[in-house]
């Protein structure tokens, strides 16, 4: 049985709209099984300097990512779009076991298959440590939230 994740491929402006909102609600719930369900079984990633492949080897990325980055909340939005990629900025916050706070920026290049599976992902982060008081990103985004695009620093 074929794993499918619409929208579907080619990508319009209002369907690759939904998919980057889609991620960045599963990315929030910080459940690693529920995140890999939206890649393809061989997924491949460039995730900064780390190379992961397949949906098991997601897992265990994304649970370590989530013990290291505590109360991690993420925003992203649409940079651009073709037939069946995506380009998506983002930025989360996160704190380490230390207290310390941190906003990481980044760039994603996504690529899917045709049952809307994500094949290939490439990210590039940057992180900056900031103060708890400069936090911009409280929480997951509500429903009421209609602004997409995140400002940069």
């Amino acid at each position: 049985m074929t794993d499918n994740r619409p929208p579907y491929p080619p990508f319009t402006a209002e369907t690759a709209l939904q998919k980057v909102l889609a991620a960045e609600a599963a990315w929030n719930t910080r459940d690693p099984q529920r995140v890999a369900l939206a890649y393809t079984p061989d997924s491949v990633w460039r995730n900064r300097d780390q190379f992961v492949t397949g949906r098991a080897d997601i897992v265990a990325f994304l649970t370590a990512k989530w013990e290291r980055e505590l109360d991690y909340v993420l925003r992203k939005s649409l940079w651009s779009y073709s037939d069946n990629r995506i380009a998506v900025r983002f930025q989360y916050e996160w704190h380490d076991t230390a207290g310390r706070w941190w906003r990481s920026y980044g760039n994603e290049l996504w690529e899917f298959d045709e049952h809307g599976l994500m094949r290939r992902r490439e990210a590039s982060i940057n992180d900056v440590a900031i103060a708890e008081s400069d936090r911009r990103i409280h929480g997951p985004r509500t429903e009421h939230e209609n602004e997409v695009d995140i400002p940069l620093e």
